[in-house]
């Protein structure tokens, strides 16, 4: 189904959501049509976020908002659905449309088999009216399927729209770039080697992948990382851990930016905690760019000043490859907590590839390697 009929059907005025690369239609047709824009479009730091700020658009004007996601999020709104939209608590309808990583049957990553299976189910155990939209699904089904949905969200209940894998066609192309220089996988790869044989812990996405990458290209072993393929914003507070467990092993952290925005409060943790022993690298380009591409709004805010905020002793932000190496470098000789904040050119290689470990086996690995230490 083209994604212009898509949203035409759905009748919506304002969107607010995460980034998915299954909903890349939906999401290139949206920053095509509307940008950001606070009053049609914002993308926003989490799931339980953006859900919260659709219920506030509601409270505003009365009308039905949409948030869209991938269906690892759905983990995210459990709490403002259950404790603010509900029809027992506030009744306030929203329209999801969710990105279905995982479906049974369509072979995908380790990280969304589980949350594949249970995207539904949990969608129905929060009493939520579920729709799948997969590529056979029809106009007039879809139309049809809206109509009942709109009678349900006048009760002020939810509903949702399961999005199958290339369910929603024909998206504008939408160029996502900035002015930084610094490729990711050329950061990662000074990074490994100014940490040494040290652990790192790497946030979700194509930063995972790249660090895996430049083992293999550096003959080196996989036990020295593990990689965080989900749970996305938790890498620092894994890493944390880690740190106050290890204290006289040195830990780092190979950060996003989306990933931090969307818990940032994990910050505030590891600087009131101030392990010694941790060094927290965000790699910065301003975009959700593993899927996709669509801006955050780190690119527009001073995570330096928000990190010396939460309490970290050093922050920096570099913007080319000598200032990164010294910063890098000092951050691994001071016996204090520091973040290195990198600022990052958005794009990856064409044939850039994945894990070829288990997540098991890499969890197995770095315990081992850890135990060690």
């Amino acid at each position: 189904m083209k994604v212009e009929r898509f949203v035409e059907i759905i009748g919506a005025e304002f969107y607010t959501g995460v980034p998915d690369s299954q909903l890349k239609a939906l999401c290139n047709y949206l920053m095509a049509t509307y940008g950001i824009d606070p009053k049609r479009h914002v993308i926003a730091a989490n799931e339980g976020n953006c859900t919260a700020l659709a219920a506030g658009y509601h409270l505003a004007t009365g009308k039905v908002p949409v948030v869209y996601m991938q269906n690892s999020g759905e983990g995210n709104v459990i709490n403002p659905v259950a404790s603010l939209l509900n029809d027992k608590v506030y009744a306030i309808p929203v329209i999801f449309v969710i990105g279905w990583r995982g479906e049974p049957g369509v072979h995908d990553e380790p990280q969304h088999i589980y949350q594949g299976e249970v995207t539904v189910k949990l969608l129905e155990e929060m009493d939520i009216a579920t729709f799948v939209v997969g590529k056979e699904t029809t106009e007039e089904e879809l139309t049809a399927k809206m109509s009942e949905f709109r009678t349900i969200l006048a009760t002020g209940k939810d509903v949702a729209f399961v999005i199958r894998k290339g369910a929603l066609t024909d998206a504008p192309k939408v160029e996502y770039k900035n002015d930084n220089t610094m490729s990711r996988e050329e950061i990662i790869q000074h990074i490994v080697k100014a940490s040494g044989e040290d652990p790192i812990v790497s946030t979700t996405g194509k930063a995972s992948r790249e660090l895996f990458e430049t083992r293999v290209a550096n003959g080196q072993s996989h036990k020295y990382d593990f990689l965080t393929v989900g749970s996305m914003g938790h890498s620092s507070s894994i890493a944390l851990g880690v740190a106050i467990n290890k204290p006289n092993q040195r830990i780092w952290c190979v950060d996003g930016d989306g990933a931090v925005l969307m818990h940032m409060g994990s910050m505030a943790v590891i600087g009131a905690n101030k392990p010694k022993n941790l060094v927290h690298v965000v790699i910065n380009n301003g975009a959700h760019e593993t899927v996709g591409g669509m801006p955050t709004v780190a690119g527009s805010i001073d995570l330096v000043a928000i990190a010396k905020a939460c309490g970290y002793p050093n922050a920096v932000c570099v913007d080319n490859f000598d200032d990164l190496d010294k910063e890098l470098e000092a951050a691994k000789g001071r016996n204090e907590l520091s973040l290195v904040e990198v600022k990052c050119s958005i794009g990856a290689r064409e044939d850039l590839g994945r894990p070829t470990t288990t997540a098991l086996e890499n969890k197995q690995n770095f315990m081992e390697y850890l135990a060690t230490l």
